[in-house]
């Protein structure tokens, strides 16, 4: 370890890496880059916005049985919003990055590519490349800035450092093309990760994340729309995209004072709300809480619900409410193994999974906090795929390609985790049967009275059943859809 004095305040810095040539002054923020023998001030970092990681500067782990240190930070900014690159300083003297975004966790370290690797502009998110004789899926193409660094990193950054790179996915591996310095990209691979698997300690516990995110935006749970002025209820530190659920303006609340980033568009009818922003959860004996809500609607005018949840160490994830029932919905780390957009079928840790179907979806209502920018209008292609009780969804834009995996939530379960918090109503304590379900009464009953004549004239019988059958069913499907609700 070399410790210095900051040329700026005189505090100590150390720097515990050789490999590290620039480090962030913790008191002053002052930059100091390592030249030689000699260290020089370079001018002012941004401070990093303390957002819901639990992960900080001193947080040590163990991978692959030797120890680690998270030495520092850069902290990075994309349309759809921000995510930290945490530097790792390992016991042997070797160096990863530990990427945290959302809630998902890499471990990567710089390799020697084998051939030649894709152009930027040529990568499709969705779309498989081959580097160094694997296939790898592109999960995310972005650009973006550096807006803050921490701690010691091994090259010279700055607040407004461009970007370019792009994530990809093979089950557990991970690799990353890194554009930022040239058209032929910097090559990192490694693995999905979890605090837990990595034995993590020092992690910052969850009234340090409430109490330094809500220290730094200057409201512990509540703020002021600053394009209405309706109150938002929010958890800080657990997303800094918001929509307002009463202008439905989007909002980013990640600085000292929440920024209008688009004006709401126009919401025709407010969603039909089963579980208010707010409400808690246990699960699993962790607290949950419902931190965001949109509504969904496919290329049909099908309309959903989902429901966004958090816990500071758990992480998110979705409750999905549609016609059918409930569902909970995990973004995965470890992707399927899925020959094309095109293929019928994807496997996952040796399951097989059949395509249903794929369609586009789009959001017709959000409102509370999110993890990324959510705006009404936006549009996603889901492809999704069926084993059993489980479903395997892919989601994919312009820019992001992601995977989740679903199974079923009885009303009970939904019940027993929120209380009085749920506002659910089961399909049988609904009094009024809706057009579709009468339309299918008649049908069983005309198709049991014409069995019998089917037998005698077949073909005529059967042609005028379906007709009759047609007649019933889409007319109650045209005013389900249309009804008020």
């Amino acid at each position: 370890m070399q410790t210095v004095s900051c040329p700026s305040c005189g505090a100590e810095v150390h720097f515990r890496s050789h490999a590290s040539v620039l480090a962030v002054c913790e008191y002053c923020h002052g930059t100091i880059l390592k030249d030689a023998d000699a260290v020089r001030d370079i001018g002012k970092m941004s401070a990093v916005l303390e957002d819901y990681t639990p992960i900080q500067v001193g947080t040590a782990g163990v991978h692959d049985g030797v120890n680690f240190t998270v030495i520092g930070r850069i902290q990075q900014r994309y349309a759809a919003g921000t995510w930290n690159e945490w530097y790792v300083l390992f016991d042997d003297a070797s160096t990863a990055w530990l990427g945290d975004s959302s809630g998902l966790y890499t471990l990567t370290r710089e390799r020697k590519a084998n051939g030649a690797l894709p152009a930027f502009a040529e990568l499709r998110p969705g779309q498989q490349y081959n580097i160094n004789g694997e296939p790898y899926t592109a999960a995310e193409v972005r650009s973006g800035e550096c807006i803050a660094g921490q701690g010691e990193l091994p090259f010279k950054v700055g607040s407004g450092w461009r970007i370019q790179v792009a994530d990809l996915r093979n089950y557990a591996s991970f690799a990353t093309l890194d554009y930022t310095d040239g058209p032929q990209p910097v090559l990192y691979q490694g693995v999905a990760v979890t605090l837990e698997g990595m034995q993590c300690q020092l992690l910052r516990d969850t009234d340090a994340i409430a109490r330094t995110a809500g220290k730094y935006r200057g409201k512990l749970d509540a703020l002021d729309c600053p394009s209405c002025g309706s109150g938002i209820k929010y958890v800080p530190g657990a997303a800094a995209q918001l929509v307002c659920p009463a202008c439905h303006a989007q909002l980013d609340a990640s600085g000292p004072e929440a920024q209008v980033l688009a004006k709401g568009k126009q919401v025709e009818d407010e969603a039909d709300i089963t579980l208010e922003l707010g409400a808690s959860a246990r699960i699993n004996n962790t607290e949950f809480t419902v931190i965001g809500m949109m509504r969904r609607a496919d290329d049909e005018g099908t309309e959903w619900n989902e429901y966004l949840l958090y816990n500071a160490h758990a992480g998110f994830f979705w409750l999905v409410e549609t016609d059918d029932g409930w569902s909970r919905a995990n973004v995965l780390p470890n992707w399927p193994t899925w020959a094309s957009l095109e293929a019928e079928k994807c496997t996952l840790d040796g399951a097989t999974y059949t395509k249903l179907y794929d369609y586009g979806s789009q959001v017709t209502y959000a409102a509370g906090a999110f993890n990324w920018k959510v705006a009404v209008g936006d549009t996603t292609h889901v492809y999704e795929f069926e084993q059993g009780q489980t479903k395997l969804a892919a989601e994919l834009t312009a820019e992001e390609m992601t995977w989740s995996r679903s199974t079923p939530v009885a009303y009970d379960q939904m019940s027993a985790w929120f209380g009085a918090a749920f506002h659910g109503v089961t399909p049988s304590s609904d009094s009024k049967m809706s057009h579709r379900g009468v339309a299918k009464v008649f049908i069983i009953i005309t198709l049991v009275l014409n069995a019998i004549p089917m037998f005698v004239s077949f073909s005529s019988t059967l042609m005028w059943s379906m007709l009759g059958c047609l007649a019933l069913f889409v007319p109650a499907l045209f005013l389900d859809k249309n009804k008020t609700p």
